[in-house]
């Protein structure tokens, strides 16, 4: 057998079987790369679609939570239809809480007709009725955070959480797109591999069977012949097969403009075991960049904004308030007390003697804290050891890729040397056909020693969260 014999033979295109994807005729006939496949899940994988959905539907959620902070207006009328007193009174207020603070700025003006009991002698203002201005200035319980920046704070992070979430989800579909496309690539240099071994045996056979009817050689050697093809056809049938299956499984992540799997063609079926070696990957491992590093990190920033939390609920709380208001307009029923400017401060304290909810919530938060503490360093480490397994598996692949590269020479020179002698006639059959098979075993060990590098690369590429080597950088 010639040298790279894997690389050189034809590989038939079969039919699709019943329920499989269609095959795009419109796609060119040049070798299908592993860029063009990775690009193509990374667009349209129905997991990395789903995920960002997810992330939407986090930044809903965050909006929702803002929605704290919109400042809202209200009207209350009320008129005495019935009874001794006939006062109406119409209040409109807008409020609108702070950013920064757990208090709020509001504005209001109310107006006043008719006659009010003395009980309701505040109802009154003058003829063009009340403005007012005030706002609540929190001092201690809920100053630094409170139950509406909280949630927006955790929303936040949900939103982050999600993105990390999705980069994952990314991350692990790429990595079973790279292991689909390179089980086809191997599946379909071992079965050009077998079809060539089965090739050379019917070219022999129609030598023999002219030898044969010349006289020149037994009758049996005919059927020895065609017993050796049956064996190699058999290795071939079964190769196809697991290359059928295998363009099966790509098409779940090679699709088209619309997203729709597309059943690659045979004939897109790279030359050579040199697609193996179309990803470029950094090795440097950043513990940071792995989204389930940062999926942690996001959730011990949202138990420190919990446990922020607990701890003001522990405060005494302490509110300043302050009014400005002044009635326009001529005099009203309730007389010129109420024409001056007002200028009003108030304080008010509220001290928690019993808050055992707060002191469990407190405690709680803690406890995650350190639950959390302890994850981030042995997921730290995980991150550092499984890095290294890979780095070794890696190695060890290459070298078992130059042995094998060894190995294969030498079997592919046998097979050449005894091909040429059987012609000669100094060989037998038995030894020519041991020495052809002994090659193509050789070159299907070198292609599985290929792919095994490949797949230690590519799970590289996934546990340092290389985004460029899996074509992410633009998603």
């Amino acid at each position: 057998m010639a040298a790279g014999a894997a690389d050189r033979a034809a590989v038939q295109p079969q039919p699709a079987a019943p329920g499989t994807p269609a095959r795009d005729d419109s796609q060119p006939s040049t070798p299908l790369t592993l860029e063009e496949v990775l690009r193509s899940s990374a667009r349209s994988a129905p997991d990395i679609i789903a995920a960002l959905a997810r992330v939407q539907q986090a930044e809903g959620r965050a909006l929702s939570a803002e929605g704290a902070f919109d400042t809202v207006f209200s009207v209350d009328a009320r008129s005495r239809l019935a009874g001794y007193y006939d006062g109406s009174e119409v209040i409109g207020k807008a409020e609108r809480p702070f950013a920064g603070n757990g208090g709020y700025l509001y504005g209001q003006y109310r107006n006043s007709r008719g006659d009010f009991p003395t009980y309701e002698d505040n109802a009154y203002t003058d003829q063009l009725g009340e403005v007012k201005v005030g706002a609540l200035y929190t001092l201690l319980r809920d100053r630094m955070i409170d139950a509406r920046r909280s949630t927006v704070s955790l929303a936040g992070s949900d939103i982050d959480i999600a993105r990390f979430e999705r980069r994952a989800t990314a991350i692990g579909v790429q990595a079973r797109t790279v292991e689909a496309y390179q089980k086809w690539v191997e599946s379909g240099l071992k079965l050009k591999a077998y079809q060539e071994l089965y090739d050379i045996a019917v070219e022999r056979g129609k030598g023999i069977r002219r030898q044969v009817q010349l006289g020149a050689k037994p009758e049996i050697l005919l059927t020895e012949n065609e017993a050796n093809m049956v064996k190699r056809e058999a290795l071939v049938v079964q190769a196809r097969q697991e290359f059928r299956a295998a363009a099966n499984k790509l098409s779940l992540y090679y699709r088209d403009a619309a997203g729709l799997p597309i059943l690659v063609e045979s004939d897109r079926l790279p030359p050579s075991a040199a697609a193996f070696d179309g990803m470029n990957i950094d090795p440097f491992v950043r513990i940071e960049e792995r989204p389930d590093f940062g999926i942690l990190l996001a959730e011990i920033e949202q138990a420190s904004v919990k446990l922020a939390l607990a701890e003001n609920d522990l405060r005494p709380r302490l509110d300043l308030r302050g009014e400005v208001a002044k009635d326009i307009g001529p005099e009203g029923l309730g007389g010129s007390s109420r024409s001056p400017l007002e200028i009003i401060f108030g304080v008010s304290l509220k001290v928690p003697l019993q808050n055992r909810k707060a002191q469990g919530k407190l405690a709680e938060s803690r406890a995650k804290l350190d639950e959390l503490s302890v994850k981030q360093r042995y997921l730290a480490e995980k991150i550092r050891a499984e890095v290294a397994g890979i780095g070794i598996e890696l190695d060890t692949a290459s070298d078992l890729a130059e042995a094998v590269h060894r190995q294969f020479t030498l079997a592919d020179r046998l097979a050449e040397a005894e091909r040429r002698r059987f012609a000669l006639g100094s060989s037998d059959f038995f030894l020519v056909n041991s020495r052809e098979e002994a090659a193509t075993d050789a070159t299907v060990k070198l292609i599985e020693a290929r792919a095994r590098i490949a797949a230690a690369r590519a799970q590289l590429a996934a546990a340092t969260a290389d985004e460029s080597a899996l074509k992410l950088d633009t998603l």
